[in-house]
């Protein structure tokens, strides 16, 4: 159906009266005149629309194309996923909404342990964000009237690395350098429970004799590791959550956990440094709080695909597949995620 603007119908209604008056004074002559002249408005503004639509149709944007692995996702089965227990989760309350970060006391248990200890203590109270540097990491838990700020409570020592038997698996996907700045020894890199992972081949293990090879986490957007000085072991509260590149640091500082939810928060930062500019203007953490402390009905259930799965390795096919049949960089492949927020 033709749709009209209000003033257009207007117009047109007052053609018509016109022509209706000639049709009286005319006779039937006018008549038919008449019709052959409502008859060419009709088809004018069919013709318009028909152009309209056609410009319209012109202009949209196209339709985006699926991801990559988008169906597998779409029918895997529920066991191919993994529910983050909330006791592993730790919720960084913001003005911008919440960061969910999942830890991992299996590769640094001091450093997890710690950030529970701050959490329930309301540390993090009204701290800030406190040096954001674009295309590195965001690093939180400063004061805004001293960015130093640390808790009366020891140091801890690094956990930089892990060893691992091949009861705790990691999918091996593919070789990368340890570290770019440290010279040129290779390691596999794959995915533990999801999270990205460096590590010697599990094949090593075999011929150790504590049948075990070196491990750790990578530095990846979203990956939550422990600021330090440049004393390895001087750790006590202050974090940064990575926001983009930052590989130069993997097997050098600790990382505690990854970003589930709200990494899209972290990206949106101010960017700036207090110790740099006393005007800059940090955003705040309000509070980092265990996630158990949080109602069921206002904390987000986090589904996790199961990265030992056969589903997952269909899906890192299909993920080559569209990169010219090889798979991106481990930092850029996505793990896929299910979020259930109970308040929408």
């Amino acid at each position: 159906m033709s749709s009209f603007p209000r003033s257009s119908l207007t117009a047109l209604a007052v053609v018509f009266a016109l022509t209706a008056s000639a049709c009286a004074d005319d006779g039937a002559e006018s008549g038919a005149g008449s019709d052959a002249s409502e008859s060419t408005v009709t088809q004018e503004t069919a013709s318009e629309t028909a152009e309209g639509a056609a410009s319209r149709d012109a202009g949209a944007e196209p339709a985006p194309e699926p991801a990559p692995g988008e169906d597998i996702i779409a029918a895997s089965a529920p066991g191919d996923w993994r529910t983050v227990d909330p006791a592993r989760l730790l919720v960084i309350e913001t003005g911008r909404g919440p960061i969910y970060v999942e830890t991992a006391p299996e590769f640094a248990p001091n450093h997890v342990d710690r950030m529970e200890e701050l959490a329930r203590m309301d540390w993090f109270r009204m701290k800030v964000w406190h040096r954001v540097i674009d295309g590195f990491m965001a690093q939180g838990g400063g004061a805004l009237s001293d960015p130093t700020a640390a808790p009366d409570l020891p140091p801890l020592e690094a956990e930089f690395t892990i060893m691992r038997g091949p009861e705790m698996e990691i999918s091996e996907v593919q070789q990368r350098r340890v570290n770019p700045r440290r010279g040129s020894a290779e390691a596999m890199a794959g995915f533990w429970m999801g999270m990205p992972a460096g590590t010697q081949p599990i094949a090593q293990a075999a011929i150790r004799a504590d049948g075990e090879v070196e491990s750790w986490l990578l530095h990846c957007p979203g990956t939550a590791a422990m600021a330090r000085t440049a004393d390895p072991n001087s750790a006590r509260a202050q974090f940064y959550i990575v926001r983009d590149d930052a590989r130069h640091l993997d097997t050098q500082y600790t990382p505690w956990g990854y970003t589930r939810a709200g990494l899209d928060i972290v990206q949106a930062l101010p960017v700036g440094s207090l110790s740099d500019d006393p005007y800059f203007e940090p955003d705040y953490i309000r509070n980092i709080v265990p996630a158990t402390e949080l109602d069921a009905g206002q904390r987000l259930t986090i589904e996790v695909m199961d990265t030992t799965s056969d589903t997952f390795q269909a899906y890192l096919d299909a993920v080559a597949l569209a990169n010219n049949g090889e798979l991106p960089d481990i930092c850029d492949i996505e793990v896929p995620v299910r979020i259930q927020d109970p308040t929408e």
